[in-house]
């Protein structure tokens, strides 16, 4: 298991992610953070884009967003073409993405679930394998290259 873990997302999500850190620490991630590193507003893209480049080049393997809705943070996580970003609020979604999708970042809606079931989702999410099979066939063609 690569216990690397990229994470970042914006203000709303400040809190969740401060919290999220030390339970990934806890569980023996090695976690780098891109930010922001306060709760003053700040724009999602800025720590987005750095967050998906260090995937893309191999640094990390899977990364955590997380803002208000998760919408802001999906939406710019996937004009990567290396980047499968999940937003997810329930239980079902986090081990789809992963089953199913191959999905690399999760994205949580800071704002719309309480930590206890953001911090499920993501032990969910990064304890969850790909399957593969017929779903690989599918995951090769999501990218516009």
């Amino acid at each position: 298991m690569n216990k690397k873990i990229a994470i970042g997302g914006d203000h709303a999500g400040f809190e969740y992610k401060s919290i999220m850190i030390k339970v990934l620490e806890t569980a023996g991630y090695e976690v780098k953070d891109f930010g922001p590193y306060t709760d003053a507003s700040a724009d999602y893209p800025d720590y987005v884009h750095p967050l998906c480049e260090a995937i893309e080049n191999g640094e990390f393997k899977q990364g955590i967003l997380i803002c208000g809705s998760g919408n802001g943070v999906a939406i710019t996580a996937n004009k990567h073409q290396e980047i499968r970003a999940a937003l997810c609020w329930t239980e079902d979604l986090a081990s789809l993405a992963r089953l199913h999708n191959d999905a690399n970042v999760l994205a949580l809606p800071a704002r719309i679930i309480p930590f206890e079931l953001a911090e499920k989702l993501t032990k969910i999410f990064l304890s969850t394998d790909f399957e593969g099979g017929r779903h690989a066939t599918r995951v090769g063609k999501i990218a516009c290259k």
